[in-house]
């Protein structure tokens, strides 16, 4: 009797075993013959456990030609066990007993989330309060919506174990609230009396009070409704309508749960705002008072329940260089790497030094945080390359993360990373005797929760589907018996303006079913890396990956007009950028002329890092808009005045020049008059459409509204833009149509009368 298993006609049925799952056991015999029989003899290992054994008898299943098939099936077993077993046979000639064989119970697939948090540095040097000011309002309102509740609601999912990426310059504006009383323009605005607004203070409260998404934050609040179309019909104002307009503004940035009741933060605070969503109206001063109290404990909070969460295990927390720069392009310009024809690189711009001090600044400031050193770094906008190894490495960070496309442009021939076992799977890269893990993330199933689930009406299907695109494409689909894990990272804050209910009933749909899924169990990171007993999760150390030869030059952007993409032209290349990249080369020449340090001119270098943030660059040319690409500008050239600044120094007539050329933006609650016939009219909504517009008598077009950034705000923003206009032409019509997912055509959003601009 001759016998065999795991062999390509008898195989182990699944080749990877998850938890609560039974193995089947394809055995074959030789020659046919009466009196045969079939057993498996295996032992079960568990930590903490005496081993158990067993037997199994195999099934006969049929002959084939002079061979006989069998089945023997063992299981279910739990997470973490090996099993060790041999097959065994008789037959009149005697026992025959194949090979020893195991295989360990684990996931299919381990899954990495990442949700990456940032915001750009908005602080107004200028401004004269000693505790100073920022000129947008992203950071506290994120924390409102975001920031906080991202984490608290990870709580209500033990099961789950996730990443959360805070960038430094996103937590020192926290820190400048909560300890420094700083303040930012729409802050003061809001806690202004009416009584005593000046009419440019007035302008700008009717203008910039309506930023948020309209189907998912104006429109089911109906005062705020209300007031959305008093505004769009160009209604006046009392001053009870400012007063709701200052509340509503705020209360619209809370996330769900703190609109539906009162919620008890991490602190120990309860935080109550429920009460003025159902007031609804007719706000007054001490509310609105009150109302900005309760947003000063979530700012509070923010850091202690990251803090608390990552002591318990449940999440890592990973940082960034400091001010979100790009790395590569600190070090060496000359070595971007540019897919876009039309892109050139010029001057050169190379300053280690800088990105090294990016990433050791980022390493103090997590530990003055977290009073722990950073394990991982998220690097800005996943941008990579051989040469930026090191600097990760001498502060013991462990691992980075990027995007799946610059492992597909890596080494000499480059990476399959359509195939799971290919991607699934961390990599070593070296470099000046220094190594770290390096993860890649799958793009597609990221910009589906950024991009694609948020028009699912049935959020638990959305959730659903994500869960079964892993299983399709990655779980069911790798090989071998080693591990696999998948990495999904994203933005974690500007997706969610998109989804109803601030996202929440999606993530919750996603946790619960991560939690109650057998083949796909959750990790952090530096879990996977270390391993994790109390989850059977195994380490993986670097010395077991296999290592990745020269990482590719790129980020975990595709720009628009590149191919093969994932290169760094968002951010150089393109003529503004050049320009930008020059004045910020000219600022740094002259610092390093006066041979002073950090320690000498604290604030000149703190300016200069700040406008070596990744932010400014990806707002510049053609291929990014966030449809307000002027304030970026303007932020971007403040920063390097401050460099002089902070020399004693009088700044260059340059950096009081536009770099973005100007446009006249029209919206539904700042509409636009009249322009000139040499200008440019940017249309601009809050939600998806399509533009019908005609001059004088021609004949209507209709054209959609293509996505404009507004990343940072987290707001999304739609726009067209026409002209300049042909001599002659006296003016410009256009009626907008609503095309976002469940707008009845009957929102404040859909106007019959069409808008009339008078053409000069």
């Amino acid at each position: 009797m001759e016998l065999w298993h795991l062999t390509v006609d008898t195989p182990r049925v699944p080749d990877r075993v998850a938890p609560g799952e039974r193995v089947v056991l394809h055995i074959g015999t030789w020659p046919v013959e009466p009196g045969q029989s079939v057993w498996v003899r295996y032992q079960v290992e568990r930590p903490g456990a005496p081993p158990r054994s067993e037997r199994v008898e195999a099934v006969w299943r049929r002959n084939v030609d002079a061979n006989s098939e069998w089945r023997a099936e063992l299981g279910p077993f739990p997470a973490g066990a090996r099993v060790h077993y041999t097959v065994h046979g008789r037959s009149p000639a005697g026992d025959q007993s194949g090979p020893d064989a195991a295989f360990r119970v684990s996931p299919r697939l381990y899954l990495a989330l990442l949700w990456h948090q940032h915001q750009p540095l908005y602080r107004d040097a200028d401004h004269p309060r000693a505790e100073g000011s920022f000129v947008q309002p992203w950071v506290r309102l994120h924390v409102l919506r975001d920031y906080y509740s991202m984490v608290a609601l990870v709580a209500e999912h033990p099961g789950v174990h996730l990443t959360i990426n805070l960038t430094p310059v996103l937590l020192w504006q926290v820190e400048e609230y909560v300890e420094r009383g700083a303040t930012d323009l729409a802050l003061d605005l809001t806690l202004r009396p009416v009584e005593v607004l000046s009419e440019a203070e007035r302008g700008t409260i009717l203008r910039s009070f309506f930023d948020a998404d309209w189907h998912n934050q104006i429109f089911p609040h109906p005062r705020y409704k209300e007031l959305f179309v008093q505004r769009r019909e160009g209604q006046p104002f009392g001053e009870q309508d400012l007063r709701d307009l200052q509340m509503w503004f705020n209360l619209a940035w809370f996330g769900k749960e703190f609109r539906e009741g009162p919620v008890e933060l991490v602190t120990g605070e309860t935080l109550q705002v429920d009460r003025f969503v159902e007031q609804g109206r007719d706000f007054s001063q001490a509310d609105i008072e009150s109302m900005v109290a309760e947003q000063y404990r979530l700012l509070r909070a923010m850091v202690p329940v990251h803090r608390e969460l990552q002591e318990r295990g449940q999440i890592e927390v990973s940082t960034t260089p400091f001010y979100h720069p790009i790395l590569p392009l600190l070090v060496d310009t000359d070595r971007a790497s540019l897919d876009r024809p039309d892109t050139t690189l010029r001057p050169r711009f190379a300053y280690p030094e800088d990105a090294g001090a990016q990433v050791r600044l980022a390493v103090d400031h997590y530990r003055h945080c977290f009073e722990r050193e950073p394990r991982g770094m998220w690097p800005a906008e996943g941008a990579v390359s051989q040469s930026v190894v090191p600097l990760f490495a001498r502060h013991d960070v462990r691992w980075i993360a990027t995007d799946r496309g610059v492992l597909a442009r890596s080494g000499r021939w480059g990476y399959r990373v359509d195939d799971p076992d290919v991607l699934c799977q961390p990599y070593r890269v070296e470099e000046e005797d220094r190594a770290l893990s390096v993860f890649f993330r799958d793009t597609e199933l990221a910009d589906a929760i950024g991009f694609r689930y948020h028009a699912h009406e049935d959020p638990t299907h959305a959730a659903r589907e994500f869960l079964e695109e892993i299983r399709r494409r990655f779980a069911r689909s790798a090989t071998g018996d080693g591990d696999r894990l998948l990495t999904v990272a994203l933005d974690g804050e500007n997706a969610w303006g998109a989804y109803r209910d601030d996202a929440r009933p999606f993530l919750h749909a996603l946790y619960g079913l991560l939690e109650a899924d057998t083949e796909i169990q959750t990790v952090t990171f530096s879990e996977y890396l270390e391993g994790n007993p109390a989850r059977q999760i195994e380490p993986h150390p670097p010395e077991t990956h296999p290592r990745v030869h020269d990482l590719f030059t790129g980020s975990w952007i595709d720009e628009a007009g590149s191919l093969p993409g994932v290169d760094l032209g968002t951010w150089i290349g393109e003529p503004e950028e050049n320009q930008a990249w020059e004045l910020l080369g000219e600022a740094r020449q002259v610092l390093g002329r006066t041979g002073a340090t950090p320690l000498e001119a604290p604030a000149a270098f703190d300016a200069l890092y700040a406008a070596e943030g990744s932010d400014w660059f990806w707002w510049y040319g053609a291929d990014q808009d966030s449809g307000v690409d002027e304030e970026f500008d303007a932020l971007f050239r403040t920063h390097l005045r401050n460099v002089y600044r902070g020399l004693d120094l009088t700044p260059p007539d340059a950096l009081d020049r536009y770099i973005v050329p100007r446009v006249v933006v029209w919206t539904f609650t700042e509409p636009v008059e009249r322009i000139q016939s040499a200008d440019r009219l940017t249309v601009r909504t809050h939600c998806a459409g399509v533009l019908g517009w005609w001059t004088d008598d021609a004949p209507a077009r209709e054209e959609a509204l293509a996505p404009a950034g507004g990343v940072m705000a987290g707001v999304h923003q739609y726009h067209l833009t026409l002209g300049p206009f042909a001599e002659g032409v006296r003016a410009l019509r256009f009626r907008f149509r609503c095309t976002e997912p469940g707008c009845p055509g009957t929102d404040a959003c859909c106007v019959a009368e069409p808008a009339r601009v008078e053409i000069l």
